[in-house]
């Protein structure tokens, strides 16, 4: 499969997103066998890039939509892979075939409370109704067994996206031992808090002079957790305000880290925490 030309970027990116997306795919299953994730390209009339499955059927459309992802390649790429991490099945980026992605209606619920809703909806909305469909709706004629094997597409990709929900569950870990160097981190701010620098913070005759820090929470694809300091370059007339020249962390803003050194760690409860410095922010990557 050609691997097609991504719009807005240099050939140098491309060639970079293609690399780790192979690295990504190391180790699954083979797309003819169980199938891929497509990750389609946007088109005139949509510009956002979207998330579909690829299912082996032997007959007619075989391809169906999940979800809208994102604009943005690093970003659209960033949320598919997270999804899909613990699936078999590879991550593909693709054109959008308008011949073999339109829905034909047979995914459109004809039956019970979600009638006219598509199956993908469903999904999102009320999964225990999908499994429903998917294993104990007894179909009565051929268009309704279509029905109901897309259902079974569908709740695969729910129970692939389901162990993604499953890890996150999990207890978090260290990022590793006090001393050691990470690279290559995609965080997302969890809570953001700004303070006064003591050390910097100074009086000019008697106009008083602020040095700020924000204090950063963050959270990686797995749930483990991180803080670091970033300190203002430049000083502030008032007590824990940011230079309007500074950049100011937002909750739910990713953070790209090429490389940082560990330096404690420590729990609060049951959370574990990294504290991070000599912190090299970088460009965005896609790889959970």
């Amino acid at each position: 499969m050609a691997n097609p030309l991504i719009p807005g970027i240099s050939q140098a990116e491309q060639e970079s997103l293609y690399s780790k997306l192979n690295i990504y795919n190391q180790g699954r299953s083979s797309f003819k066998e169980v199938g891929a994730y497509f990750v389609v390209l946007p088109r005139p009339d949509y510009p956002q890039y979207t998330l579909w499955i690829y299912s082996p059927l032997p007959e007619r459309q075989s391809i169906f939509y999940i979800r809208t992802l994102s604009e943005d390649i690093h970003e659209a790429l960033r949320m598919a892979s997270t999804l899909c991490y613990y699936s078999s099945r590879c991550l593909l980026l693709v054109d959008y075939n308008a011949k073999r992605m339109q829905s034909k209606g047979d995914d459109i619920v004809s039956i019970g409370k979600y009638r006219g809703h598509f199956l993908h909806e469903v999904m999102m909305i009320d999964p225990a109704y999908l499994t429903w469909i998917a294993f104990k709706f007894t179909p009565r004629i051929p268009k309704q067994q279509r029905f109901v094997e897309i259902a079974r597409i569908y709740h695969s990709a729910y129970l692939d996206f389901q162990k993604h929900q499953t890890s996150q569950r999990i207890v978090n870990r260290f990022l590793g031992k006090e001393g050691d160097k990470v690279e290559n981190l995609t965080l997302t701010v969890q809570n953001v808090r700004i303070e006064d620098d003591p050390y910097k913070t100074q009086l000019r005759g008697i106009t008083p002079y602020f040095y700020v820090r924000q204090i950063l929470t963050l959270k990686d694809a797995s749930g483990n957790l991180a803080t670091l300091r970033v300190n203002a370059r430049t000083s502030s007339r008032k007590s824990c305000q940011l230079p309007s020249v500074e950049h100011a962390y937002e909750v739910g803003e990713t953070v790209y880290i090429a490389s940082a050194r560990i330096a404690r760690t420590y729990s609060v409860g049951n959370k574990k925490y990294t504290r991070l410095n000599y912190v090299k922010f970088g460009e965005p990557s896609f790889e959970s």
